[in-house]
């Protein structure tokens, strides 16, 4: 079915994970979507999509070429399985710049339960900063540079993210409490992207979203 407004959304971090399913979402519901690559050739072609290079998430002048026409920005950028990142935050300091200079107001960008006042002594944020300690350090560097960017911004922060089948279903919301064993598909996390992009809901909020 083709949503009755179509809309041109750039999608951070197109070929990971989370990305493709936001690329492929955005396309099947009728919208234009731009997908920022590392390199060429990241996905087949389709009516509806635009591929992008993006070799260096600190290259800022890159994402300025791409942005004028754009409606909506989503940032599913995240960072290497082990070790220090800044993938997350460069990439956002980069695409607030950009957007500040095309005139491209929202953001939505993917974070993380877990990071700044979410991180407390639960059990369930205990264990992902035991886990990936390296990639919230990033996400909690990236937040701040979104909520004084000025910009019409989204911040969702998920549980743990799985391969699972979509399901067509979420629960979102503000405060809902996070148990060691939440979760939440990739697929499902995309819907909820591009449901946010579509009608916005959380403007200035932190959303977030579970099975």
């Amino acid at each position: 079915m083709r949503h009755p407004v179509s809309q041109t959304i750039v999608v951070l971090g197109a070929s990971g994970a989370t990305g493709r399913h936001v690329v492929s979402t955005a396309l099947e519901r009728g919208h234009e979507a731009v997908a920022l690559v590392r390199r060429p050739g990241s996905f087949a072609r389709r009516d509806g999509l635009t591929e992008m290079i993006w070799p260096d998430v600190t290259d800022t002048a890159a994402l300025t070429r791409v942005l004028p026409g754009a409606d909506v920005v989503i940032s599913a950028l995240g960072g290497a399985a082990g070790g220090p990142t800044t993938v997350c935050a460069d990439g956002i300091r980069s695409v607030v710049t950009a957007m500040g200079a095309t005139a491209v107001t929202r953001l939505i960008a993917v974070s993380a339960h877990g990071v700044l006042e979410t991180h407390d002594r639960s059990l369930y944020s205990r264990a992902v900063w035991a886990n990936v300690a390296e990639r919230m350090r990033d996400k909690e560097a990236m937040e701040p540079l979104i909520t004084g960017s000025g910009l019409n911004w989204t911040i969702v922060r998920p549980p743990k993210l799985s391969d699972r089948d979509p399901t067509g279903k979420y629960t979102a919301g503000t405060d809902l409490p996070m148990r060691l064993w939440s979760s939440i598909g990739r697929a499902d996390l995309a819907a909820f992207l591009i449901d946010e992009a579509e009608t916005p809901r959380y403007e200035h909020a932190y959303p977030r979203i579970t099975r």
